[in-house]
Formats: C-alpha cells, sequence, structure tokens
C-alpha cells in the first residue's frame, strides 16, 4: 500500500517537475541552470543515429553542446560531464563542433526517463562518419547527464 501511494504522489509530480533544473553547468563565469524550457530556448536540433545501445534508428533531439558551452563562457580546456550516479568523462573542449555532440532531451519525439537514458544524454551522430563509431566517443556518450563542469 505505501509503494502505490508514493508511486501516485511521484506520478502526480512528474509535471509539476518540469521547470526543475535538469542541468548545471560550471564555467569561469559562476554556475548556470537550465530547465527544459531553458533548453528548448536554444533552438532544438535532430538528427537520426543508430546507437550501440538502442535498436533502429532513432531520431534524437536537442542542443548542441557547444552552445551550452558558449553560455556558459567555456571555450577551451576540458569539461567533466557527470551523470546522475556520479560517473564522470571528460570531453575536450576543441573536440566539440557546432554539430555535435548534441545535448539530447527527446529520443523519437518523447523526453527521455531515467530509465530510458534521460532526461539528458550526449549523442554524436554516429552514423554520419566511421570516425565516431570508436570506444572514444561511445565513451563519451554519457547518458543521466546533470552536471559540466569546466576543467583546467
Amino acid at each position: 500500500m505505501k509503494i502505490a501511494a508514493l508511486s501516485l504522489l511521484l506520478a502526480l509530480a512528474g509535471p509539476a517537475l518540469a521547470d526543475d533544473p535538469l542541468l548545471t553547468v560550471v564555467g569561469p563565469d559562476g554556475t548556470q541552470t537550465y530547465d527544459q524550457a531553458a533548453l528548448q530556448a536554444f533552438g532544438p536540433v535532430s538528427f537520426a543515429t543508430s546507437t550501440i545501445w538502442t535498436e533502429g534508428q532513432p531520431t534524437f533531439t536537442g542542443v548542441p553542446l557547444q552552445t551550452i558551452l558558449t553560455d556558459a563562457g567555456i571555450d577551451e580546456g576540458t569539461v567533466s560531464a557527470v551523470a546522475i550516479n556520479d560517473y564522470a568523462v571528460q570531453i575536450p573542449v576543441d573536440e566539440v563542433t557546432a554539430d555535435y555532440p548534441i545535448v539530447a532531451f527527446q529520443q523519437d519525439g518523447q523526453a527521455m526517463s531515467v530509465r530510458d537514458k534521460g532526461p539528458l544524454w550526449v549523442i554524436y551522430p554516429y552514423d554520419s562518419d566511421p570516425a565516431l563509431q570508436s570506444e572514444v566517443t561511445y565513451a563519451r556518450s554519457i547518458w543521466q547527464l546533470v552536471r559540466i563542469e569546466a576543467v583546467r
């Protein structure tokens, strides 16, 4: 009975959580937080690509990582991308382009739950270039992203 009541409360709270920050970025200019509306305001982009974690060729929608880094004043060095469980990867800023990776918040038009590698997932268009189908790129494809920090 207690589990059912907790599930109901979480289900009801879901829409209210839409305004909560999804991503925190720590850069030289301080800390920025981004909720769903802030990410949408950047003008989302989409691409379809197969991944080693999904079936078929889903379409991912999100914000170019470069756009987020620029907004946070990060233009050099390396960033540490951190997941909900504190797993972290390093991404050199000079290897981030205007086109990829993106910080995806939708897969096939649907918001991604934590169970489905969301709510944010760093995604590359793996099918567009065989060089992106590498262990290094796959390792940088961190899901359940919650924090990005500039590392000098």
